[in-house]
């Protein structure tokens, strides 16, 4: 969640960083008026408590002087009302406030380009050469019916569409991908964890998914659980509601989980193949730190992830976000992108997001710093990796003339 102290104190700054983001001037323009509305009542409040603490002091010096106290006590009791009412209005314009709020993105980091859509995204650096074939190079889907490692038609007819399952050594290479993603980042220093693959609201909450993404979500009915749209969800809540003791962070977590995605709006665009589906498989990295370190922290979380893509030979690039391309929580965000010669183009395999202390205070995840004082962590996030992609972009980059696929050396003592 925004700052709220910090839009209230310095409300053009921080409002002209948000409509960046596309936030609307009808909103900004409201909280506004929220802002001054609150000032006026708790002015309100204020003068009607100094008046009920200064009147109270009078009974003392009535009973001494002997005088008739009705008239005072109908005064305190008629202001006591009046601070009652006052306190009530205070506390309905706070609740209006949080419920704007909480749908108001972070606020994106100054050297986030301006943008609206992935057209405005800076690319920062390529990493290794696509490959060059003397054929035509076959997408994932025409690799996946000819070698049997992808069967949509049944996905479909257990679920819906966009459910694929994977046999033979699809199937194999899924698992081989997941078990070596893992041990990769924890050779990098992340502490593996197993997480629930079901959130409470309260979670989902803590990391921005809602209230405002609740369309994008599988809610499981008569429950107020839902399934996981990625790990960063139950491996930050984690520590929600928590003060860690300043010598436990940085916490670096790795975890797995299958993703659950209703992909609201997204209809028409990649239907074919399993580039958009509802359920599939990731790998993620969740770090929590201190303000001070979280920028080395980012830098981390992008070159491990970045260095498992290179160490499977997978061409790749990195893209600074804009901040109209943004996730709802982050405040910078780099993508990388990897190579698919069937597609002929880049498409995106990991986001490293730092959201700041954007998730910690709708958490409430702090750290208790060197001077004993109660402060909010820094969460980051980001894939390390997307398995499907990852399976996608093996199929495309490693596949041989004749159709069949080879296997990156990194992979094979995991078959």
């Amino acid at each position: 969640m925004v700052d709220l102290r910090a839009l209230e104190k310095d409300f053009d700054t921080v409002s002209a960083a948000l409509k960046r983001r596309g936030v609307d001037e009808g909103l900004l323009e409201r909280l506004k008026l929220l802002f001054e509305e609150m000032k006026e009542v708790r002015r309100r409040l204020e003068a009607a408590q100094a008046e009920q603490n200064a009147k109270s002091k009078l009974f003392g010096q009535y009973k001494r002087e002997g005088k008739d106290l009705g008239e005072l006590q109908k005064e305190v009791a008629e202001n006591k009302v009046r601070i009652a009412a006052l306190n009530e209005e205070l506390r309905a314009l706070e609740e209006k406030l949080f419920d704007l709020a909480a749908g108001i993105p972070n606020i994106p980091d100054p050297d986030v380009p301006d943008g609206t859509d992935e057209e405005d995204n800076v690319e920062l650096k390529r990493v290794l050469e696509p490959p060059v074939f003397d054929f035509s190079p076959k997408e994932h889907w025409e690799l996946a019916e000819q070698n049997g490692w992808i069967d949509f038609e049944r996905g479909v007819k257990i679920a819906k569409s966009r459910f694929s399952a994977l046999r033979f050594e699809g199937a194999r290479l899924e698992r081989a991908l997941i078990n070596y993603m893992l041990d990769f980042n924890r050779d990098r220093g992340f502490e593996e964890v197993y997480v629930p693959f079901l959130a409470n609201a309260e979670s989902l909450f803590g990391t921005g998914q809602l209230p405002k993404f609740a369309d994008d979500l599988f809610k499981v009915e008569g429950e107020e659980l839902y399934l996981i749209p990625t790990a960063e969800v139950p491996v930050t809540n984690l520590f929600r509601d928590e003060i860690l003791p300043l010598e436990e962070l940085p916490q670096r977590l790795t975890a797995y989980t299958p993703c659950f995605r209703k992909e609201a709006g997204s209809a028409g665009r990649d239907t074919r193949g399993m580039i958009r589906q509802h359920q599939f498989d990731k790998v993620e990295l969740v770090c929590l730190t201190t303000p001070e370190e979280s920028d080395k922290v980012f830098e981390e979380m992008v070159a491990c992830a970045s260095d498992l893509l290179t160490s499977l030979g997978l061409p790749h690039r990195h893209m600074l976000l804009c901040a109209g391309d943004m996730g709802f929580s982050a405040a910078k965000t780099i993508d990388l992108e990897v190579w698919l010669p069937g597609q002929n183009r880049y498409r995106e395999i990991s986001s490293i997001s730092n959201t700041r202390d954007f998730q910690a205070r709708r958490a409430k995840i702090r750290f208790k710093d060197e001077n004993r004082k109660n402060r909010l962590v820094h969460t980051l996030n980001g894939s390390s990796l997307a398995v499907g992609r990852t399976l996608i972009a093996i199929m495309e980059n490693y596949q041989q003339k004749d159709g069949s696929i080879a296997v990156p050396d990194a992979l094979k003592p995991y078959l």
